[in-house]
């Protein structure tokens, strides 16, 4: 059978996801290989499960954290997603893996009626803005303030589903949505900074001579 990257249009993710079963071997993979198999499609998959768990009550200051490993690997230029050798070395039972996999693909060919490949121009020179975009973002996950997640964790989940599917139209879309969420967390910021200064003028004033 021939490789998806040999096929002249890119190969939706759903299909792609469910032949990676077919080139496993054994019972078990590691999760090395699972990101060697993925490609360029690792740093898509890996932000998007990222802004999946940054949706749960209580895990966004961590992710917010751990988005920084691909956001930087993108700014720098990385062809795919490098893990640390102790996580790469995990195994994952294939049968699990195929379960999973019977999950998700359903869902993602049901995206990619809307987010398909698309302007691959842009996809390919905006690769560094991305990582910048991801990076910036996810740290705005870290505001203790309630429900501040929500909006960055879907800005997130879009950025890498258009990373995804190599769609130039919906990155351009993301890209504009996570300028908007960064405006509003730092118009957040700047509220708070002037409601202190409000409530405690003498605060201001001692920032001022110090």
């Amino acid at each position: 059978m021939a490789s998806d990257h040999a096929l002249p249009f890119p190969v939706p993710t759903s299909v792609h996801l469910s032949r990676m079963l077919d080139r496993a071997e054994g019972a078990r993979v590691s999760v090395g290989w699972l990101i060697t198999d993925l490609g360029e499609r690792s740093f898509g998959l890996t932000l998007l499960v990222m802004a999946i768990i940054a949706l749960l009550p209580g895990a966004s200051i961590i992710v917010g954290l751990l988005i920084a490993w691909p956001a930087i690997q993108l700014i720098l230029g990385h062809d795919k997603a490098a893990l640390p050798r102790a996580m790469a070395r995990r195994e994952i039972e294939v049968e699990r893996l195929a379960r999973v996999i019977d999950v998700v693909v359903p869902r993602l060919a049901w995206v990619e009626r809307l987010i398909r490949p698309r302007w691959p121009a842009v996809f390919s020179t905006t690769r560094r803005l991305v990582g910048a975009a991801m990076l910036l973002v996810g740290l705005t996950l870290i505001s203790p303030v309630p429900f501040s997640h929500v909006v960055p964790a879907l800005v997130i989940m879009l950025l890498a589903l258009a990373y995804l599917e190599e769609d130039g139209l919906a990155l351009l879309l993301a890209l504009f949505a996570a300028l908007c969420s960064l405006a509003v967390t730092a118009a957040t910021v700047w509220g708070a900074v002037e409601t202190i200064d409000w409530i405690d003028p003498a605060t201001h004033a001692r920032a001022a001579l110090s």
